[in-house]
């Protein structure tokens, strides 16, 4: 599978003595992270825009698994934004390449752990680890089950048959769709847009035969519904999560900035004069 997430700190991480045990976590490392991830998105998008984000917040305190689509690099950033707003206080776990864990070690600090695809010793690993995460209140496991980068408007969707056995083995948790695409509207720099889905209660879809076609049409459905705000540029459908650059910058903004100095109005460096 893929992976996308981070980690946030708490008192004590579950299960620290077990063979697969969820990765050690330091807060400092994790506060710094997540400070240098929201400055680094601001400063690279011109907003983070999310959709239906009161359904995340109506589970708080309730272990999670978000399960996002993977149309690009940015998704493990835009996810610690997401994880630092909406889930404060929470632990936060994500696998990773094992290949590329190796090169960034210190990423394990921050819940990162590493998997090898095709690998059963790696789907162990990460079943142990999801199972011990998700026993436990203020828990979460960011995964991308489509185990590969995919374009945003790819149907059918499908995800990894490997998903269906990380939820079945933790029916305490509540499984979240999060759909996530990035859209240049009317500013140089692009609009990240987000949705949550439908949650489900993995103890709902213990015995049922089409499970997984229920996740992944919970996604797909998050997705469809996001394509059309975005399609639509409708900004009534998003809150403003975090406000990044605006602007073309160089001599351009200089100009514009020297003509509202000299007619005395407020200069608005927003091409889209406020309205995005």
């Amino acid at each position: 599978m893929g992976s996308s997430g981070l980690a946030q700190p708490a008192t004590q991480s579950p299960a620290t003595g077990a063979r697969n045990a969820p990765p050690s976590i330091s807060p400092a490392l994790l506060r710094y992270f997540l400070g240098y991830a929201r400055f680094y998105v601001g400063r690279h998008m011109h907003a983070v825009r999310v959709s239906q984000g009161e359904k995340l917040r109506q589970l708080y305190g309730k272990p999670l698994l978000l399960y996002m689509n993977h149309p690009s690099w940015w998704d493990p950033m835009i996810a610690a934004v997401l994880a630092g707003c909406y889930l404060p206080g929470y632990l936060h776990y994500a696998p990773m390449e094992a290949v590329a864990l190796q090169k960034y070690p210190f990423f394990r600090k921050l819940g990162f752990f590493g998997v090898t695809h095709n690998s059963f010793q790696s789907q162990r690993k990460l079943l142990e680890i999801s199972t011990r995460v998700l026993s436990q209140s203020h828990s979460a496991m960011w995964i991308t089950p489509q185990g590969r980068f995919s374009d945003v408007r790819e149907r059918p969707l499908r995800i990894e048959s490997g998903f269906i056995h990380l939820v079945r083995h933790a029916p305490q948790c509540v499984v979240l769709p999060v759909a996530i695409e990035y859209a240049f509207w009317e500013e140089s720099k692009p609009e990240v847009l987000v949705r949550f889905g439908d949650p489900v209660s993995a103890n709902e879809l213990q015995h049922q035969p089409k499970a997984q076609q229920t996740l992944e049409f919970n996604l797909e459905q998050a997705l469809d519904a996001l394509q059309q705000a975005v399609i639509a540029r409708d900004v009534s459908a998003f809150q403003i999560l975090l406000r990044g650059n605006s602007g073309v910058g160089g001599v351009y903004d200089l100009w514009r900035r020297g003509k509202a100095l000299l007619t005395g109005t407020t200069f608005n460096p927003e091409h889209g004069a406020g309205r995005l």
